[in-house]
């Protein structure tokens, strides 16, 4: 069985991290299959939004250590440049909204990869741990980058140095993630996010994702000129015009993702 999973239904690329023996922790091998599988997303005009959870008991419990001290160990520069980086610049490039379904424990650069999508739900047993300060490492995969500007400087620092373990509850709480959902309903309700996303003017969405990027770095100045630009680009897409003509005609509009 392949250790990650892909499925397109409803415009929706399902995306399942299949390792449940290994709480879906990482290696080499499962890295590779997720960029695979967030490239074929990518390429298929058929998909408007990707969905990634997880199989079983975790979302996933990060890097698989084993690998890391086995004799063929790839090295930490091979393991962030080759496995885990290009995961989260196809994720924050993808062209479409990603949700990540926390359905269990997220932990060090699964947590991560979570909390870089642009929706994040979580079931209610779920938590987020930041879990690289207790093996002597530094948060990776854009911890440092996204967290801290998801909960605040010393939240982050807190969060990350103490390695906490923080429940669904309190990650939504502090702002860390979008929504709490039961477990009893938690896939057909988190997938239901997908589908609607899945509906709506995906070239808006992809220019709202751009401006959310550039806003990072950007002045206030600069920033509007972004807006200004995607704007004009936005309205130039077949939805906005329907989106347009569907709210002055008072009926719903029929979005097709161009």
């Amino acid at each position: 069985m392949s250790s990650v999973l892909l499925e397109v239904k409803d415009g929706v690329g399902s995306v399942v991290l299949n390792r449940p023996d290994k709480l879906n922790a990482f290696n080499r091998e499962m890295c590779l299959r997720l960029q695979k599988s967030l490239d074929e997303c990518a390429g298929d005009s058929s998909v408007r939004c990707v969905y990634i959870t997880g199989n079983g008991k975790a979302f996933s419990a990060g890097q698989d250590l084993a690998e890391v001290i086995g004799p063929d160990m790839p090295g930490f520069n091979k393991i962030l440049s080759e496995h885990y980086n290009p995961i989260i610049t196809r994720i924050r490039k993808m062209e479409k909204p990603v949700v990540a379904a926390v359905n269990g424990v997220a932990a060090g650069a699964g947590a991560n990869i979570a909390l870089c999508c642009d929706v994040v739900v979580a079931a209610e047993s779920a938590s987020f741990i930041q879990a690289f300060s207790k093996i002597g490492l530094i948060p990776d995969s854009s911890g440092t980058f996204f967290l801290p500007r998801l909960v605040g400087w010393q939240k982050a620092s807190a969060l990350m140095m103490l390695g906490d373990k923080i429940r669904a509850s309190e990650a939504e709480r502090i702002g860390m993630i979008y929504k709490v959902l039961p477990d009893e309903n938690f896939s057909a309700s988190a997938f239901s996010i997908a589908q609607f996303l899945a509906q709506m003017p995906t070239r808006g969405l992809a220019f709202t994702k751009q401006a959310l990027d550039l806003s990072m770095s950007n002045s206030l100045e600069a920033q509007l000129s972004v807006e200004n630009d995607l704007q004009q680009l936005a309205a130039k897409t077949y939805d906005s015009n329907e989106g347009i003509r569907a709210f002055v005609e008072k009926r719903k509009p029929v979005f097709k993702g161009s």
